[in-house]
């Protein structure tokens, strides 16, 4: 036998894909199994309109389904129609430039149409209402039937077995991993278990203890009569699918009529216990009864924008069930708690080849091959966000919004707030305006400090990038670097590690060194198998057997958790909620906080880099030297009791210094005039720390690490690098994932960017091709329908000798 014994619940496009993916690398022990009749068990993919429009402002959903439609096109199961978007509003047809921004970053071919050219690709369109058009030729229309039987019969071919009519009961676990599955007809031992249910995600994950945020919600999918436009057509569809997002609406031909799918009705959520079993749903479990006054706008709107139309009716529609998640993205990846339970949840018919191949590589290799993973992984949320309330509440508003136009900064407005930072109290008395971070209310700037402005000129951005944004963030970022400011660091994910074992534990999962003395403090990274960068973290050692880590999210704590050794040496523990952060930082940092304590803050005696254990009036701190803006100061963590007395107590001696708290945008412009990197955004799964500019984080002396041969692999072939642009014009403020042009050629795209009020220049850092990222090198960057001026910068901009960091 070659593998484990694997058993795939669910049997529609993922499990499907997923059996062909895992028989194909060579595992010959699979199981399929569905409680419904095949090839139409009755999940999503059983009545799914099947409609694939690629582009989307996440790489790695645009290459699930790349892969997707390249996959079922070989297979014979996809109509290469292509995809059109078009604009019935000015605000559209500005965000269609954006989208095809996207599409170009992502490497999907794509083109703007003016109207009379997006009319001439779909002629039911009225002239009258179209203002331009987005199309990708390679979209099309997915068989999703089809694509099901195709794919699970290659994999009966390679000896996978698939059950029909065996309901799931129960996921059997011992001593904390799986062991099998009991069906109403039999029980089938495993190794791995891999929740590809769907809408039934929920129930099943539920059965090996795993709380997954997934609601199914009714989405209407009607059907005309013969349209008269379309009369005598043979071919299922010519036209492309069609979006009309302006009104929720999407279109798609079936020979003579028109399927129209809409978004634009009430929510309508259903728990995944209450659907219908196989054996009593009318229909199928995933169709509930079309509710005919919520469709009622979505045909007055489709008579007036495809006038044909108005000389058909509507003859049937359902109300079909779609998985909806609180972020929009996929449900991918290992139970925390139960070895062996897999889920591959919350995936449309347009990514799922591509989930398919991505979760097979996951549990073949250990990791993905082919895509970057960490924004679908399972265990990406906060306890919070896993909260019933939370998940039906952002669910429901996820589908209200599906096409709504969506600004980078928008923050959620519902079931806030939910987490706050002992400084709350003060920042709103300083007028914080807050957006959203994990759950934490983070002040973006504070209109407390207006006054900053009277002697200073803080340039405006264009009119996107001013949304969410006041020129208050300027004149912080200024004050920042000319005095002190505080700035609330709590929304940092704070991890303790500790034991006998914690220092060996820590030289081996990350780059760093974690062997030094107590007191240092370490910029580090943790690297998958294959040399990506999983994260960057801080690792301050507190004690012999005591480590404090600053890191990204709940992503580190649970890569973190999976490699602790089995003999209880070591202890990790989100110590997040119990403590609070905030920075103190600015040339005249030592001035407020050197007189608050006993402690030695002086440059010689509390070097950078480095951690103590000190009170800072009466309150006990543990403070780290470093900062993320680039200018003398501390971290100074405490509890969150003692929180609102440590602001206090630094603002108050502060005064006399005209301090100020800074917010998120001042921040983000200051780390970027120092070139500091964010995971996540910056770099992600898929890039070295070679590529990224952080060698230096890598002791490749100390010793073996994770990912330690892979890396040294990889050292000798670098062929990108994240690269820092700027822009002299202030209105060439981008916002992220543009593409980058060398001439007409699109060669990378922009990861962070905003404006470095200190320098004087519009900042953007891009992936480009190694040969490109030359300091000089003129290129242009893609925003909405301009072509910007970029000149690749040396780095860090700002302070390149340190010596202010290290004052």
């Amino acid at each position: 036998m070659t593998g484990p014994r694997v058993v795939v619940i669910g049997a529609g496009v993922v499990g499907a894909a997923l059996a062909e993916e895992l028989s194909a690398r060579g595992w010959d022990d699979i199981t399929v199994l569905d409680q419904g009749p095949l090839p139409v068990p009755g999940g999503s993919s059983s009545h799914a309109p099947g409609l694939v429009f690629q582009t989307n402002p996440s790489k790695t959903m645009t290459a699930l389904a790349r892969y997707t439609v390249e996959k079922l096109m070989r297979l014979g199961c996809f109509l290469r129609v292509g995809g059109l978007e078009v604009a019935t509003t000015p605000e559209r047809l500005r965000e269609l430039s954006r989208r095809h921004g996207w599409a170009t970053s992502w490497g999907v071919p794509a083109e703007l149409l003016g109207p009379e050219e997006t009319v001439a690709r779909h002629s039911l369109l009225d002239p009258a209402r179209v203002l331009g058009g987005f199309l990708v030729p390679t979209d099309g229309i997915a068989k999703a039937v089809r694509a099901v039987e195709v794919q699970l019969g290659i994999a009966r071919e390679r000896g996978v077995r698939v059950l029909d009519r065996h309901e799931v009961l129960e996921v059997r676990t011992h001593g904390g991993r799986v062991t099998g599955v009991v069906t109403d007809r039999g029980d089938f031992p495993a190794d791995v278990v891999v929740c590809c249910a769907g809408i039934w995600g929920p129930k099943v994950a539920a059965m090996a203890g795993m709380t997954l945020p997934l609601t199914p919600l009714a989405h209407q999918l009607a059907w005309t009569g013969p349209v008269p436009a379309l009369r005598g057509q043979s071919d299922e569809a010519v036209r492309p699918i069609l979006r009309h997002q302006d009104a929720d609406l999407y279109y798609r031909e079936r020979h003579d009529r028109l399927g129209v799918g809409y978004y634009g009705h009430r929510a309508m959520p259903i728990r995944a216990q209450d659907i219908v079993p196989v054996g009593r749903a009318e229909v199928m479990p995933s169709v509930l009864p079309f509710t005919a006054d919520d469709f009622a706008p979505a045909w007055e709107e489709t008579r007036s924008l495809l006038p044909s139309t108005r000389d058909a009716k509507i003859e049937e529609g359902v109300n079909g069930l779609f998985s909806f998640t609180t972020d929009n993205m996929p449900l991918l990846g290992p139970s925390p708690d139960v070895e062996g339970f897999w889920v591959a949840e919350a995936v449309w018919v347009t990514h799922s080849a591509g989930v398919g191949r991505a979760v097979a590589e996951w549990l073949v290799d250990g990791h993905s091959t082919s895509f970057d993973l960490h924004e679908c992984d399972v265990n990406r949320f906060e306890p919070h966000q896993l909260a019933p309330a939370y998940v039906l509440a952002r669910d429901c508003r996820n589908f209200d919004e599906v096409y709504d136009i969506i600004h980078p900064l928008q923050p959620p407005e519902l079931l806030r707030p939910l987490r706050v930072s002992p400084f709350h109290t003060r920042q709103r008395e300083l007028d914080a305006y807050f957006l959203e971070a994990n759950g934490w209310e983070r002040p973006q700037w504070y209109g407390a400090n207006a006054g900053l402005l009277a002697d200073r000129d803080v340039p405006a951005p264009g009119d996107w990038a001013s949304r969410h944004w006041s020129p208050i963030v300027g004149a912080e970022a200024l004050a920042s670097r000319e005095g002190v400011a505080l700035y609330d660091m709590s929304a940092l994910k704070r991890l303790e590690v500790s034991g006998p074992g914690a220092a060996a534990f820590l030289d081996r999962v990350s780059t760093g060194d974690a062997g030094k003395a107590v007191g240092a403090v370490t910029y580090c990274l943790l690297l998958g198998e294959d040399g990506g960068i999983r994260s960057d973290i801080t690792v301050a050692r507190l004690g012999p057997e005591l480590f404090q880590v600053g890191a990204n999210g709940n992503l580190d704590l649970d890569r973190l958790t999976r490699y602790l050794p089995a003999d209880g040496s070591v202890a990790v523990r989100d110590i997040t909620p119990g403590t609070c952060c905030v920075g103190v930082w600015g040339p005249r940092a030592r001035d407020v906080v050197a007189p608050l304590t006993d402690t030695d803050f002086s440059a010689a005696g509390f070097r950078y880099f480095r951690a103590k254990r000190a009170y800072i009036g009466a309150v006990p701190v543990t403070a780290l030297r470093l900062s993320y803006i680039g200018e003398l100061g501390w971290e100074l963590y405490t509890t969150a009791d003692m929180g609102l007395a440590l602001w206090d107590t630094l603002w108050e001696a502060g005064r006399p210094y005209g301090i100020v708290a800074g917010g998120r945008g001042a921040f983000t412009s200051l780390r970027l005039e120092k070139g500091y990197r964010s995971f996540g955004t910056d770099m992600t799964d898929e890039h070295d720390p070679y590529e990224a500019g952080l060698g230096f984080a890598v002791k490749t002396d100390k010793g073996d690490f994770v990912g330690r041969d892979a890396l040294e692999r990889r050292r000798a072939s670098v062929t990108r690098r994240l690269t820092c642009l700027t822009v002299d014009d202030p209105a060439g403020v981008v916002m992220g994932k543009e593409p980058v042009y060398d001439g007409a050629t699109p060669v990378g795209y922009v990861t962070s960017a905003a404006y470095g009020y200190t320098i004087g220049k519009a900042i953007a850092y891009a992936w480009l091709p190694a040969e490109l990222a030359v300091p000089g090198q003129v290129l242009r960057i893609g925003y909405f329908d301009e072509r910007i001026t970029a000149v690749v910068a040396a780095e860090p901009l700002f302070d390149a000798s340190m010596t202010r960091l290290r004052a």
